[in-house]
């Protein structure tokens, strides 16, 4: 930010155009006219924290140079016309506390050498009143260089801010909002700036019926940036997948192992479900798993942990390919992950827990789901999953 901005900067000081100077001092009078500035260098900038204020930007040693015609009568006997460049040099000099800041307060001190250097008379004539002219030209670029910066500054930096997108698509269901919550809060090392971090759906967006938890940072500084989400992140993504319809997956023959000693269909639950054979006897079978609500988690000292409710739909695939709803099951499932960084490498370790079933609706009569979960645990572990983007 601060390579770009002054480069910026340096190119719209050298645009700055300079009122003439012309005056008496003593017995002379003299006259500057048509300056300019082709050139502006900033070598040496740095943008800083200020604990309850915000950023500051520092420039030292900024180095102008000006063209013009200078004129001076002394006496009113001897005249004198030429163009002009003087050389000015930007800097703190005797007082380390100059600074050009964003809010247009600024203290800059000019030192002019001699435009004259090897003639004499010229340079004898122009020590009698260079230092009018020294803090006249002091005064007008510190003038010229505050307005400018500030102008840059509220208008064209915060105009821009404006313009710039707070919204992403992440995919064709969703987006996220990133907009800023707060200004940005300045510490004496730190900048924080708080993002909204909540998916929506593209389809419609709804109010999210939870309101964002405080998020703790460490109290170190080492690194340059440190990112944070907390379970409002994930949770507004989980409504968005959730109302956009995209939390739902199916479970068909061709993702069972080519090895397995079983295929995806009725006989597979005959000991567990005879009736379902014996009006199917035989038949391909398939899975619709969705979520009848949106996932939610929670992150706490001891790492991740969710919840998830499955719904699954089991349906008889008919020899014209039409198919026929057999049963609905509830699936339950705990999951919790601890998660650590180590070598800057994200690591962690995920426990799975035991699914558990309840049955919510049959077209084949009543039985009994406690038989069927260890097949389910079973074959969810056997699955060869879709490669996901």
């Amino acid at each position: 930010a601060n390579q770009q901005g002054m480069a910026i900067l340096e190119k719209e000081l050298a645009q700055l155009k300079l009122p003439d100077i012309s005056g008496k001092s003593g017995k002379v009078r003299y006259e500057l006219s048509r300056l300019r500035i082709p050139n502006f260098r900033l070598p040496y900038s740095k943008i800083t924290p200020v604990s309850n204020v915000g950023l500051q930007v520092s420039i030292s040693n900024a180095f102008a140079e000006l063209d013009g015609d200078w004129r001076g009568e002394v006496f009113f006997l001897c005249r004198h016309q030429t163009p002009v460049i003087l050389f000015v040099s930007l800097n703190p000099g005797a007082n380390p506390t100059a600074k050009l800041v964003w809010e247009g307060r600024s203290q800059a001190l000019a030192s002019l050498g001699s435009p004259f250097p090897g003639h004499i008379l010229l340079q004898w004539l122009y020590n009698l009143f260079h230092k009018a002219i020294e803090s006249r030209l002091r005064k007008s670029l510190e003038r010229k260089v505050c307005d400018n910066v500030a102008k840059s500054v509220h208008n064209d930096l915060q105009t821009y801010l404006q313009t710039l997108p707070v919204t992403a698509k992440i995919d064709g269901k969703t987006g996220i909002d990133y907009s800023l919550v707060a200004s940005p809060r300045a510490t004496a090392q730190s900048l924080d700036v708080d993002l909204k971090g909540e998916f929506y759906s593209l389809a419609h967006r709804s109010t999210v019926p939870f309101p964002p938890l405080p998020l703790a940072f460490p109290s170190d500084h080492d690194r340059m940036v440190y990112f944070g989400a907390s379970s409002y992140f994930f949770n507004t993504a989980g409504i968005a997948y959730h109302e956009a319809g995209a939390l739902v997956f199916e479970i068909t023959e061709d993702m069972i192992p080519k090895d397995a000693v079983f295929r995806l269909d009725t006989s597979l639950f005959s000991a567990f479900i005879p009736q379902l054979e014996e009006i199917y006897p035989n038949m391909p079978m398939k899975f619709r798993l969705s979520a009848p609500t949106a996932p939610f988690l929670t992150i706490g000292p001891g790492g991740i942990s969710f919840q998830p409710v499955v719904d699954a739909q089991a349906y008889v695939i008919l020899p014209d390919s039409s198919l026929a709803p057999v049963f609905l099951l509830s699936l339950v499932r705990n999951v919790s992950a601890v998660i650590n960084v180590r070598s800057g490498r994200i690591v962690g370790s995920l426990d799975v827990g035991r699914i558990r079933l309840s049955l919510k609706d049959s077209a084949v009569g009543t039985f009994q789901v406690q038989s069927l979960q260890s097949l389910m645990n079973y074959l969810t572990s056997r699955l060869v999953l879709p490669h996901l983007n």
